[in-house]
């Protein structure tokens, strides 16, 4: 990580937390990929990603920030030098005697399929067992989104079970396929990780 920057770096891309600063390559990506994510997202939120000006994403970005700062949620950019490629998520975060958050991800269609979203992973993993200190993190998927189950297979992260009709997407409520990894799977594969998707 760099401290000063916020910045957490794998072999080719970084994560960051968005700035209002980003919001011009941001709702680039957003309006040019529109149809291609909202078959994978919540109805309500793409139609907020579409009414959003600056002024909403610079809410947004302070409400990150705030999650952040209360350990609610942890948000960041995914970036190639300064462009922008999409989002890597960790939400739902829970401490006590769980210790487990749900990661999510998102990519501009344009550069799909060049491995930056399994590095992306890869380094916001590293974020939630070695920065946050979580037990677990889990992944959902659904079972026709056979690009995101590409990265959990490149990444050999276990599936555990599946969950019916688990969160509304687009308008339907999607059985989504559950996928986790735990920090004792991290520290065993570690080395794995880190050699193949942050230290070339």
């Amino acid at each position: 990580m760099d401290e000063l920057a916020n910045v957490w770096r794998g072999a080719r891309i970084s994560l960051r937390p968005l700035r209002p600063s980003d919001y011009g390559q941001w709702i680039d990506v957003r309006t040019r990929c529109r149809e291609w994510l909202s078959v994978w997202e919540p109805k309500l939120q793409s139609a907020r990603v579409e009414q959003m000006g600056k002024p909403g994403f610079e809410l947004l970005c302070r409400a990150r920030d705030e999650d952040s700062r209360r350990d609610f949620a942890y948000g960041f950019g995914v970036f190639l030098g300064d462009r922008f490629l999409g989002e890597v998520n960790l939400s739902g975060v829970q401490r006590g005697p769980l210790q487990n958050c749900t990661i999510g991800y998102w990519i501009d269609q344009d550069v799909a399929g060049n491995g930056y979203i399994p590095e992306a992973v890869v380094v916001g993993m590293k974020f939630a067992f070695e920065e946050a200190k979580l037990h677990r993190v889990q992944i959902s998927i659904l079972p026709r989104n056979q690009r995101s189950r590409r990265v959990v297979e490149k990444l050999g992260i276990a599936q555990e079970g599946l969950a019916r009709r688990y969160v509304e997407i687009n308008g339907v409520w999607e059985d989504h396929l559950w996928f986790a990894m735990t920090y004792e799977e991290w520290v065993a594969r570690r080395h794995e990780f880190v050699t193949k998707w942050i230290s070339k």
